[in-house]
């Protein structure tokens, strides 16, 4: 199969389904121009900002993107290359667009507010608690997998490491320019977009390599890296948004921007050969020599290249609180989504072609986030560009977008937790008519901003760095809660969209689907795990077991939540029609 044709029939796919499925769902969804946005009627300069569509693009695309459209297609890749292009491509149009799209919508709906939220108002306050449980874990579970793929990163790359070090002070002064100084987006994109492509150049000069100045190995590098992007991580998640969230984001943006045009640019000049069966079976051995079934698992592990639950989090957590326009939800919430599918496709396409048809070599040898670098340098080295350098850029570009859902997982994983501990201790007035009583000063230390950010932080020192057993099944836990969190947001907005008198069929059968795959999923991975356990101690797989149960036992209990909110709908929709036939 040749790769440049399997990628313009992927983008014309996906060119039709946004001037086509998406007005649909946005007619279904009765989007409203003229309706203020939260980010308007609850400006507080901090969360809730007006941004620039174009900006807020750059934020919502840079936060989802990640390197969850790379590594999930290429670690899929080995179930056939024609396997995973046909789920991202339908996957993405007809779930994951989707899903961004009503998600976003929602959280506009109701003041900016979480996904969690949004279920209280249809489940009430169990389910609300039980939903914040899962994405807590969800979130938790993201910024550890991306963390450590930020260190492996630098690790092997030190230039990028210098990169985008450099790159979070120009941010800054990017968000002081523009907010501060006025500056208008064009004029500050004129001076600071080109300075983010010579930091490239700058890397490969003056690469940061700890293993050369501190005469470290490279195991403790990657500890060492670990804790400073932790660090990192909780100073970004605590500023304003303004200062560091917006300017970095929509500049990284270009950064991907640039990586598309380029891989896109170079493959269809090369047009690559995929050296990969189209498909490999019902059943196949992985690089670990075990044998894995094509469902549920395929769907799981291309994760974000065809649908994502963190995506909802993003939606509802930072991006629906700078929606300038209800108009700007089509082209953020759909169309990120299905640029993020091309990416999807792109990294296929390049592991495709450099596995050579030793795919599973590759897998068990390399990281997905390299071998997808690597295949894209290579093709730009077919068309005169220097490998060395294409290949920094590229793994520059993956690290930028994993830095951001890095901080802006911890941010939303803060906003979380803070919002777990208000559910908690919320209590009515009395029944004499007096004020709520004061919140303990247990629930006020939670609540507290840095505080939240430090136990968040807190958690993922102690997945990456105590505890090696649960690092090597992180994917696969991540894929499958994501999955399932997904599915999940789908049940909310099915139940939302029903209560509102509103076109719920555009979720209700993609609901189904999510739940079945991430439910078998995960449930699959706690047989597995227990296993282990039996066989070789709690340590070989009680923690990923116990993990994986609690999200499975949460899934249950919000699906029987769920049921009973559909009971009390459908038999008020009963009683209406009952009124309506006496009085006629």
């Amino acid at each position: 199969m040749n790769g440049a044709l399997l990628l313009f029939l992927g983008c014309v796919c996906f060119l039709l389904a946004y001037f086509g499925y998406s007005r649909f769902v946005a007619k279904a969804l009765r989007l409203d121009p003229d309706r203020k946005t939260p980010a308007h009627t609850m400006r507080d300069g901090v969360d809730y900002v007006p941004a620039h569509p174009a900006v807020l693009f750059g934020h919502h695309f840079a936060t989802i993107a990640g390197a969850g459209p790379i590594i999930g297609p290429v670690l899929a890749a080995q179930f056939g290359w024609a396997s995973v292009a046909l789920w991202v491509v339908l996957g993405c149009i007809f779930i994951g667009a989707m899903h961004d799209m009503v998600t976003l919508f929602l959280s506009v709906r109701h003041e900016g507010k979480s996904i969690g939220s949004i279920i209280e108002s249809v489940m009430g306050r169990p389910g609300k608690m039980i939903f914040l449980l899962f994405c807590f874990a969800t979130l938790v579970l993201v910024m550890a997998v991306f963390t450590g793929q930020v260190a492996d990163t630098f690790v092997s790359n030190p230039e990028v490491a210098t990169s985008s070090l450099l790159g979070i002070f120009e941010a800054i002064l990017f968000g002081i320019c523009v907010y501060k100084f006025r500056w208008s987006i064009f004029a500050a994109s004129f001076v600071f977009v080109p300075l983010l492509f010579l930091l490239v150049w700058i890397g490969v000069l003056i690469p940061c390599d700890l293993t050369v100045l501190f005469g470290v190995s490279k195991e403790m590098c990657k500890d060492i890296w670990v804790m400073v992007l932790f660090v990192y991580c909780f100073v970004a998640s605590t500023l304003p948004v303004w200062l560091l969230l917006q300017p970095r984001d929509y500049l990284n943006s270009y950064l991907l921007y640039a990586m598309l045009a380029l891989g896109l640019t170079a493959v269809f000049c090369v047009c690559p050969h995929l050296n990969i069966n189209a498909f490999s079976g019902w059943q196949m051995v992985d690089a670990k020599g075990v044998t894995q079934n094509v469902f549920p698992l395929l769907f799981v592990t291309v994760a974000c290249g065809a649908c994502s639950g963190f995506h909802a989090l993003v939606a509802s957590g930072t991006t629906s609180k700078q929606l300038d326009n209800e108009r700007h939800i089509r082209p953020v919430g759909y169309g990120c989504m299905l640029l993020e599918g091309v990416v999807a496709l792109l990294a296929l396409i390049a592991v495709a072609w450099h596995s050579q048809g030793d795919l599973m070599t590759g897998l068990s040898g390399g990281k997905p986030v390299v071998m997808f670098a690597h295949g894209l340098a290579s093709f730009c080295a077919k068309i005169g560009l220097p490998e060395k350098t294409s290949e920094s850029f590229m793994l520059l570009s993956v690290s930028a977008f994993l830095m951001t859902s890095v901080d802006s997982c911890t941010r939303l994983a803060r906003f979380v937790w803070q919002e777990i501990w208000s559910t908690a201790s919320s209590k009515q007035p009395s029944e004499t008519g007096g004020a709520a009583p004061a919140p303990s000063p247990l629930v006020r230390l939670n609540k507290n901003m840095y505080v939240a950010t430090a136990v968040v932080i807190a958690i993922g020192v102690y997945l990456l760095l105590l505890n090696p057993a649960m690092v090597a099944n992180l994917w696969t836990m991540f894929a499958s809660a994501n999955q399932m969190l997904a599915a999940l947001t789908l049940l909310t907005a099915t139940l939302w969209l029903l209560k509102n008198r509103l076109n719920f069929w555009v979720v209700l059968l993609p609901m189904f689907f999510m739940l079945v795959t991430s439910g078998t999923a995960v449930f699959n991975m706690f047989l597995a795990n227990v296993d282990k356990w039996m066989k070789h101690g709690f340590a070989a797989g009680g923690v990923t077991a116990i993990s994986a149960a609690a999200l499975f036992l949460l899934c249950i209990t919000l699906l029987v939540l769920g049921g009973f909110c559909l009971r009390r709908i459908i038999k008020h929709r009963i009683n209406e029609a009952i009124k309506r036939m006496a009085k006629e």
